[in-house]
């Protein structure tokens, strides 16, 4: 995920996953790839921008607070959470912000 999130003009939402990871593996790759993939076809999602280094930063965007209320409720999202709190995850924290002004180049 290369790329900066083409987002509309505010105001929207930002989630913000930091993280700090596990050293197991098994099946975070593919569960990332496909939690994003899944994130796409929910009503309001905007984009995604994620880093990695030591910690791991993930910033979905999203129309307003019921689609980020609904995703949080997703059945194989729940299963992502489960497997990330059981074994990919040492700590994290999510925080939910509202943009009200981007800009950029």
């Amino acid at each position: 995920m290369p790329n900066i999130a083409n987002t509309p003009e505010p105001p929207y939402y930002a989630v913000i996953f930091t993280s700090v990871r596990t050293d197991i593996e098994d099946g975070y790759d593919e569960m990332a790839v496909r939690m994003v993939e899944l994130a796409a076809q929910q009503s309001g999602f905007l984009g995604v921008e994620s880093a990695r280094n030591e910690v791991g930063v993930t910033v979905s965007y999203w129309a307003d607070l019921d689609s980020i209320k609904a995703w949080k409720a997703h059945a194989e999202h729940k299963e992502a959470q489960r497997l990330g709190h059981r074994q990919w995850y040492k700590h994290f924290k999510t925080r939910i912000a509202k943009v009200e002004r981007n800009y950029g180049f």
